[in-house]
């Protein structure tokens, strides 16, 4: 069986630990995968891995589960870390020994039923809330998630570990708006603008047909073109706070959403 890698300086080990920076990945065409339970996800939907990374000395039971013969892995291709060289190029405080690399997933969304439900984030830039809308998408039934510019990216490793490996299982797009508008628009979906100012409590508003929720960021919002929507919607909110947690109030309008079409 290979030797572990072990030196911090190993020309691998410097470049996973650059392809945690967004421009260094973008320029590679890759993404990183970090996790037995999102690997496997990853997989699943059909996204490619081509090289895999591996540090049985810090497996954890679904990566032990997962692969059960780190031996024979490495000898088919897979590249054994030590403990400190895999620490080295994680993300995570507690890594569970499990990295994969491979090519940006090619997404377009689907041609949409008659009853499609699309997401659109608009410069939204933390990690945690992109993801947590990621999994609330996935366990919705949502068709779609569009990214609007540049915020968050959809397949950074902290998205992919916030959302569990859902971003692989709801086909997520990142898009201009310009033709985010345009798809929307060609496709027949009425913009529903979840925002605190909106004159309707989100339960008492129709949300069946081709429905696109448009959501901004806590503290701006939507920007004044995408608050010209079909609809908005709001969140009532009684206590002192004037707005709740974007992955939260996502997660209200979804599922109201699922609600009224169940």
């Amino acid at each position: 069986m290979p030797e572990p890698i072990t030196s911090l300086q190993n020309p691998q080990v410097k470049r996973l630990v650059r392809l945690r920076n967004r421009r260094e990945r973008e320029q590679e065409g890759v993404i990183l995968i970090e996790g037995a339970r999102e690997l496997a996800r990853a997989e699943s939907a059909g996204a490619t891995v081509t090289e895999l990374f591996l540090c049985p000395d810090l497996f954890s039971p679904e990566a032990h589960e997962r692969f059960p013969e780190p031996q024979a892995l490495a000898q088919a291709g897979a590249t054994l870390l030590s403990r400190a060289a895999f620490e080295k190029v994680s993300g995570r405080e507690h890594p569970d020994g499990v990295l994969g690399v491979g090519p940006v997933p090619a997404v377009t969304l689907p041609s949409p039923a008659q009853h499609a439900l699309v997401v659109v984030l608009h410069g939204l830039e933390k990690p945690g809330n992109v993801g947590a809308i990621l999994r609330t998408a996935d366990s919705a039934g949502a068709d779609g998630v569009i990214v609007l510019g540049r915020g968050a990216d959809p397949y950074s490793p902290n998205v992919i570990r916030a959302s569990q490996g859902s971003v692989f299982s709801v086909p997520t797009v990142t898009l201009p708006e310009d033709e985010a508008l345009a798809w929307l628009a060609e496709h027949g979906f009425r913009t529903v603008a979840c925002t605190p100012d909106a004159p309707a409590d989100y339960w008492h508003t129709p949300l069946t047909g081709r429905v696109a929720l448009l959501l901004g960021t806590e503290h701006a919002g939507l920007p004044a073109e995408w608050r010209t929507a079909h609809q908005s919607v709001r969140v009532p909110m009684h206590g002192q706070a004037d707005s709740l947690n974007v992955a939260t109030a996502a997660a209200l309008v979804m599922y109201e959403v699922l609600r009224q079409r169940g």
